[in-house]
């Protein structure tokens, strides 16, 4: 159990914490990668090595921006590209073209699958609401506000810093920690009084490097070795088994009630 109150801000991520879109986001990171590496190999005579899961996707791209995850996993690769400009169309061979087309993928995913909230992560942000504990969502997503917004919990959090509006502030992305501190600082709440919650490894050394005073991370994916190495000091697979049942049902999701 962990004792929220003791804290006076909560900075959570959104996929695969608060929403169940990280999955989407995975699915599009590998349809994407997928094609464009077999097209490389195909003009180069080369065999086709297919973007790996889970293992790629949460060294490379869960967690960071998108045109930081391109550059990464190509670099992994020994893949270099010229950046391009956000506005190029999608699937132009640049960073910002192959992130784009990413993008596009990923909407029509979640356009056709809808948002999925975890019961558990809710449960713990109205028990820190309750209890006045403050909240807000540092994503490095730029579709953050839409996320939260289909799902419905745009208001239930004072303060969004996404990937939108790291740019407009020149914020470096996770694994750095300027996200997070940029949060704290705006929320007037010193790292050491917040708690940074992550499911993806960059997210998890951001937090950790940003001296926030609790660092817990939700293994989604079978990381949880990763995920202590990376700095969190609570690795959990469900973020409402960290409430005390006496502080009501809502740990349980309602079907369970």
């Amino acid at each position: 159990m962990i004792d929220w109150t003791a804290y006076e801000a909560v900075l959570f991520d959104l996929d695969g914490v608060l929403t169940a879109t990280a999955r989407l986001h995975a699915a599009s990171w590998k349809r994407m990668f997928d094609a464009y590496l077999r097209s490389r190999a195909a003009s180069r005579g080369e065999p086709f090595r297919p973007f790996e899961m889970p293992g790629d996707y949460a060294r490379f791209v869960d967690g960071r921006p998108r045109y930081d995850g391109v550059r990464t996993f190509l670099a992994s690769r020994g893949i270099t590209l010229e950046d391009g400009v956000p506005e190029d169309a999608p699937g132009l061979e640049t960073v910002c073209g192959l992130g784009n087309r990413k993008n596009a993928m990923f909407t029509e995913l979640l356009a056709g699958a809808g948002v999925e909230v975890y019961e558990g992560s809710l449960a713990v942000v109205r028990h820190l609401r309750r209890h006045g504990v403050r909240c807000a969502v540092v994503s490095s997503s730029r579709s953050c506000e839409a996320i939260l917004r289909a799902a419905a919990l745009a208001d239930l959090f004072e303060l969004r810093v996404d990937g939108q509006v790291a740019v407009r502030q020149g914020l470096a992305g996770k694994p750095a920690p300027d996200t997070f501190a940029y949060a704290a600082r705006v929320l007037g709440v010193p790292p050491s009084r917040a708690v940074v919650v992550e499911d993806a490894i960059a997210g998890v050394e951001a937090g950790s490097a940003g001296g926030f005073g609790l660092v817990v991370a939700i293994d989604r994916s079978g990381e949880a070795e990763a995920l202590a190495r990376a700095g969190a000091d609570h690795v959990v697979t469900d973020l409402g088994d960290t409430l005390e049942h006496a502080d009501g049902d809502e740990a349980r999701p309602p079907e369970a009630r």
